[in-house]
């Protein structure tokens, strides 16, 4: 590749299309095979192989597990990552602009390409915390060089638009602490994030999954001890009246502002994702996610006060409800939830 492409073509999300690379031996055509030449995730990449080192004669079937083959693709793959890195270094206003136009593709490519996952690491941009701007325009390498003393995670978010993850609560003791967090909303971000699972030594970590480590002091670790342990009747009231919806409820110490967030465990999908593949007709394994609470909130302190067992119930339930829409996730019984949103408006209002 001599110079990146400037315009995406019309069909450049159809990873089933068949042309790019074209292999001829001595001047004479072979084939045309975007995935023999060159992988799915480079399907963007246009040009021509000449190879002296293959038989006139050379069949489809003989070139499908031949070593001179494999030599040219990976030979090839190297040629265009190091076009690429070095665009990105010398010129990053023109590999932002092929970024913006072909990024989503190259986000790809960890999982198709074990061997350069590093490589392609180095290429990838990302919206992000500290800039707030929903341009992809942050590499791995800048969130590392702005990491806090101690920091030993890169963290990102996953939701279904920009808007999603730079409002999800889960960021609020992030931008507390000052830590940045990584901004996702492609939907290929999730497929990405299972297979480059660290950069440079650090682990790649969503915020919204897992107990959260940041590495608070003693004394904060006590406090939540303590929120938990001033909190355990009201968990275990929680966990009564959401067993059919969480598999957990336990005190947070990811929000300061908000009342409730869900949390997913570390191998579970993001709950935006669910929900689009549900709606594409796909069956999941039936997966239960975690409440965590803010006991410091007025509505966690209104719900613990609560007597009446409806009541209480009821409100449990609004306030899972909210943290699973706030995650990008569906409601089984969305009728349900407005009713009991609206008894409890009037209950406030009289």
């Amino acid at each position: 590749m001599s110079r990146a492409p400037t315009r995406a073509p019309f069909d450049l999300y159809d990873r089933e299309t068949r042309h790019g690379i074209k292999l001829y031996v001595q001047r004479v055509f072979i084939m045309e095979d975007t995935e023999k030449l060159m992988p799915r995730y480079l399907r963007f990449v246009r040009g021509l192989i000449d190879s002296k080192d293959l038989p006139l004669n050379v069949s489809r079937e003989i070139l499908q597990g031949s070593k001179i083959i494999d030599s040219i693709r990976s030979g090839s793959v190297k040629k265009v990552l190091g076009m690429l890195e070095k665009m990105a270094k010398n010129d990053p206003e023109k590999y932002q602009k092929f970024w913006n136009e072909f990024g989503r593709v190259l986000k790809e490519g960890p999982a198709e390409d074990f061997a350069n996952r590093e490589k392609i690491g180095k290429l990838l941009r990302f919206a992000s915390t500290h800039n707030e701007s929903a341009e992809q325009n942050v590499s791995l390498d800048d969130y590392l060089g702005r990491m806090q003393e101690g920091q030993d995670k890169i963290y990102y978010i996953a939701a279904d638009s920009y808007s999603a993850a730079k409002n999800s609560p889960h960021l609020e003791i992030f931008r507390k602490k000052g830590i940045e967090v990584l901004l996702l909303s492609d939907r290929v971000d999730e497929w990405l994030t299972a297979h480059l699972m660290e950069y440079e030594g650090k682990k790649l970590q969503s915020v919204a999954k897992g107990e959260l480590d940041l590495g608070d002091d003693e004394e904060s670790e006590k406090e939540l001890e303590k929120k938990s342990r001033e909190a355990e009747k009201l968990i275990e009231r929680m966990k009564k009246a959401l067993e059919d919806k969480a598999e957990d409820v336990r005190v947070t110490n990811r929000l300061t502002d908000s009342p409730a967030c869900i949390v997913l465990n570390e191998q579970d999908m993001a709950m935006h994702m669910q929900r689009i593949l549900r709606e594409a007709g796909h069956e999941l394994p039936g997966t239960k996610p975690i409440l965590e609470i803010n006991p410091d909130h007025p509505i966690v302190k209104k719900l613990r006060a609560e007597k009446s067992k409806k009541k209480f119930a009821d409100w449990s339930s609004i306030l899972f409800d909210q943290a699973l829409l706030a995650e990008g996730g569906q409601l089984d019984d969305p009728a349900g939830f407005v009713a009991k949103l609206n008894d409890m408006l009037v209950t406030i209002a009289r």
